[in-house]
């Protein structure tokens, strides 16, 4: 079946309504069972949640420290609601760039991990942040590896841009497949 991507004019939070029903819609039409979504403020994901039903959905937010030392981002409002819709909050550390970030701050240079996410970067940003928290959320073991799943990630905040993939570990992320781009911010 072809797929069109919905392309946006440029990045950013303007999009994620849109985005939001561009996913409804395709999340239907193949039936699909979860959906991850980067959320730092959980102001994202509660949109998902109150939009798409009967779908397992996991919300992502920066791990504490990303802006403020000591600090979680996530509004706990938020997270409390989410939490009584059934979503399930998780926050981690970064899964393309964790420790190996520190280690580049501290000395210089770039580490593997660095490198891929910079790659997937080139493509947006989103489009990174899509892959990233579906490891995030498959190592913790939030989401299947054995089926497609849509991921919903963005520029900065709100969401703007939304992958079909099928996830997997970090240690086996060469396993993970991107089988179509929903929509994105035209690059």
């Amino acid at each position: 079946m072809k797929k069109d991507i919905y392309y946006f004019d440029e990045p950013g939070e303007k999009n994620t309504d849109k985005l939001i029903d561009l996913v409804k819609k395709r999340v239907e039409e193949l039936n699909i069972k979860d959906i991850v979504v980067a959320s730092i403020s959980g102001k994202t994901a509660l949109k998902v949640a109150k939009k798409i039903k009967d779908v397992s959905i996991v919300s992502i937010t920066h791990h504490a420290g990303f802006s403020e030392k000591g600090k979680l981002e996530i509004n706990p409002k938020y997270a409390n609601k989410l939490k009584k819709m059934g979503v399930k909050v998780y926050t981690a550390s970064h899964a393309l760039s964790g420790v190996g970030r520190g280690i580049s701050n501290k000395f210089g240079g770039i580490t593997p991990v660095e490198l891929m996410a910079e790659t997937l970067r080139m493509i947006s940003q989103g489009f990174k942040v899509c892959v990233e928290i579906s490891i995030m959320a498959a190592d913790a073991g939030l989401i299947p590896v054995d089926r497609e799943i849509v991921a919903i990630g963005g520029t900065g905040r709100g969401a703007d841009t939304s992958l079909v993939l099928t996830p997997a570990h970090m240690n086996n992320v060469f396993d993970l497949r991107i089988h179509e781009i929903i929509a994105m911010p035209r690059p």
